[in-house]
């Protein structure tokens, strides 16, 4: 059996450094690194896909909401046709940043309220999906199963990977549980560590709000801003390595 196990980077700007990429790469199979929207100056962004090159990860597009101040965790009311071409735009830069470096784009992976609004709301997802399908239909979106992204990317034809996230807490209705809410964080590295083996292995996970919620996962999310995030990586990969999951990229 194998997974994925992907990590949120490349989130620095300018002279502000944010994450622990240094510390994370090594224990992680791909990333999705900022295009400059919540995270990732053009500097930046040059120097977190060298380090993962260095490393051997796969690299993926993080696309946000143009929220830099929010980190691209606020929601926004956009137009469909605005968020095609702002997802489209930022997949762009990060492509040209690969090609210098003679790499290709693994997938693409929206950021924060991007990726949640696109969970609930069919416009959004809809130009997700269509903005990576205008720039290479043959690059895999990875997406929150059960939703209505994960449906309309399948309808874009586009190869879905299907993802799980180990330190983040599920509601029973399989969304992720809102951050402000008590407990939405794992924040104990052996606690994501069991979490992700359950969820490869048996496919379920507990819910914040009582019982337990299906998981489909062929990546495992860790977000790289996470105070411990070293930690937890350390944790997750030597758990499912541990357990005989085979970790690479998909």
């Amino acid at each position: 059996m194998t997974v994925d196990l992907n990590a949120d980077a490349g989130e620095s700007y300018g002279a502000f450094t944010y994450g622990h990429d240094q510390e994370i790469f090594p224990w992680v199979s791909s990333v999705n690194l900022a295009c400059g929207f919540h995270g990732g100056s053009p500097d930046r962004m040059l120097e977190a896909v060298r380090l993962a090159k260095a490393h051997g990860l796969a690299i993926g597009a993080h696309p946000a909401f143009p929220d830099l101040a929010g980190f691209g965790r606020r929601e926004m009311a956009l137009p469909p046709e605005e968020i095609y071409a702002l997802v489209l735009y930022q997949v762009g830069a990060l492509h040209a940043f690969l090609r210098a470096e003679g790499l290709s784009l693994h997938h693409v992976k929206p950021h924060g309220a991007l990726y949640l609004q696109a969970c609930r709301h069919r416009d959004t997802a809809r130009a997700i999906a269509l903005a990576v399908q205008a720039f290479d239909p043959k690059v895999p979106l990875v997406v929150l199963p059960g939703t209505v992204y994960e449906e309309e990317a399948r309808k874009a034809g586009l190869r879905v990977v299907l993802e799980a996230f180990p330190e983040r807490a599920y509601l029973r209705n399989g969304q992720l549980a809102p951050r402000h809410l008590p407990g939405s964080w794992i924040v104990d590295p052996e606690e994501a560590a069991r979490r992700a083996v359950r969820m490869v292995l048996e496919g379920r996970v507990e819910a914040l709000d009582g019982g337990e919620v299906p998981v489909r996962a062929e990546t495992l999310c860790l977000h790289g801003d996470n105070p411990n995030a070293p930690q937890v990586a350390k944790a997750v990969r030597e758990a499912l390595e541990k357990a005989g999951v085979e970790v690479r990229a998909y």
